[in-house]
């Protein structure tokens, strides 16, 4: 006969016996403690083509220039945002939400460099995006797959810049759909037998080209690949262990399950991920293009965000929502909106940003952001591009400051701003001022 005694019975066998197994309670500050003490991550949802901020986070609803969306109330007690966003307005509370990003470029690929790098584009130097500095700059040396991935990527693919085409952003395209080209189609015997074969050219052709070598960084790749394709940390990529609940809460779109893999490939120990929505370049029928695409967006940033909290987390990652410009407040004859620099929004969640928060404001009794004497008017408080990225490198414990010699001899700091204090909590705040 087996004994399988439950876990409660065993307890309360040892307590009559008078034996204890209680260990001591973690205090909140030691919990604490060991938040601060974890690498943070960046995750960054990438909303391609440049987003509506008076569709999604910052609705007008009533005035000229609101369009035909509604606004709702949210877990934050005095901000609402669009009706297209359900469940993330029960999520917000958790979230900074700046509604005063202003920028000068309204050329998509251009905005697209801007703020993904924290640099206007100037065509001797290619900057390293943000992704690629916080993996450049927190390598974990027990990660076996890129330190910097984007998932569904689009036409403008993140890099490394003057850090070297080895910090460019791993791509895969079909998130949840398996990786291609990461299993050898031959045995084992026959691929060892290959890679030595290999080997014999490599070296060779290492001999007679001594400096050439090391730039092509081929021996690197491969030695990359190998360590890879054995990886158990692959795993990240399959969804096949996550419940069917799980699954259907950040939806069964290509988003949608980037974002599932997004936290994954957190709790493995990734650096930097970018996870990309098209679709938001709406010139023609905004309001229809922001009802098809924040379908696909709110369940996914919704569930991540409750996700991160729920696993201890939200604390070591920054979520950032956003896309390289908005759109204009005027509505155009094609019941389109166009470029907007001006200023548009963003979403940030976690890694010591303040929560509950709303920053910045946009006018609501001006038409095409002027005012009548045709002056350009400007959100209050207004966030630049370059102090969010100083703000998020300090927070990652990133010397925003550091000066990298580029590959022309040019001294390049990560950031070209100072980090605000005031996105983040008091205690993070005092620690990236006190550093």
């Amino acid at each position: 006969m087996h004994l399988n005694p439950t876990r409660r019975q065993v307890l309360q066998f040892l307590s009559a016996c008078g034996v204890s197994l209680a260990l001591p309670a973690m205090t909140t500050r030691a919990a604490a403690r060991r938040r601060d003490e974890r690498p943070k991550s960046l995750i960054t949802l990438w909303m391609s083509g440049g987003m509506s901020q008076l569709e999604t986070w910052d609705p007008h609803p009533g005035t000229k220039s609101g369009g035909a969306v509604k606004d709702i109330p949210t877990s934050h007690k005095d901000a609402r945002i669009s009706e297209l966003l359900p469940q993330m307005a029960a999520q917000l509370h958790s979230c900074m939400l700046i509604r005063s990003l202003t920028s000068k470029e309204g050329d998509h690929e251009r905005g697209a460099a801007f703020v993904k790098t924290g640099y206007r584009p100037e065509p001797t130097l290619k900057y390293p995006t943000l992704g690629a500095i916080a993996a450049h700059e927190l390598p974990n040396a027990e990660l076996e797959i890129p330190q910097y991935m984007t998932l569904a990527p689009d036409r403008i693919v993140p890099e490394g810049g003057y850090l070297g085409n080895q910090w460019d952003a791993f791509r895969v395209f079909q998130p949840g759909r398996g990786l291609s080209n990461l299993k050898s189609r031959v045995n084992p015997e026959r691929q060892a037998d290959r890679l030595q074969g290999l080997d014999v050219v490599s070296q060779q052709f290492a001999q007679r080209r001594q400096f050439g070598t090391k730039r092509t960084l081929h021996q690197n790749t491969l030695d990359r690949a190998l360590q890879m394709m054995s990886s158990q940390q692959l795993k990240a990529f399959e969804l096949e262990t996550e419940s069917l609940g799980v699954k259907a809460a950040y939806g069964d779109t290509s988003f949608g399950r980037g974002c599932l893999i997004a936290r994954r490939l957190v709790e493995v120990g990734v650096r930097a991920i970018e996870v990309t929505l098209p679709g938001f370049d709406t010139h023609v029928s905004n309001h229809s293009g922001h009802v098809s695409q924040c379908k696909i967006l709110d369940p996914a940033i919704a569930a991540l965000i409750q996700e991160l909290r729920e696993r201890d987390l939200l604390d070591s990652t920054i979520v950032l929502c956003i896309s390289e410009f908005g759109r204009t407040p005027s509505i155009n004859p094609a019941a389109g909106r166009d470029h907007w620099p001006n200023w548009f929004s963003c979403l940030i969640a976690g890694g010591g940003f303040r929560e509950n928060t709303v920053i910045g404001a946009t006018p609501t009794d001006v038409f095409e952001g002027k005012k009548s004497d045709g002056k350009l008017v400007l959100p209050a408080e207004p966030v630049l591009v370059p102090e969010l990225y100083a703000t998020i490198m300090a927070t990652m414990g990133i010397d925003f400051r550091k000066e990298i010699l580029t590959p022309i001899g040019r001294p390049i700091r990560f950031a070209d701003a100072l980090p605000s204090a005031s996105l983040l909590k008091e205690d993070v705040a005092r620690k990236v001022i006190q550093s």
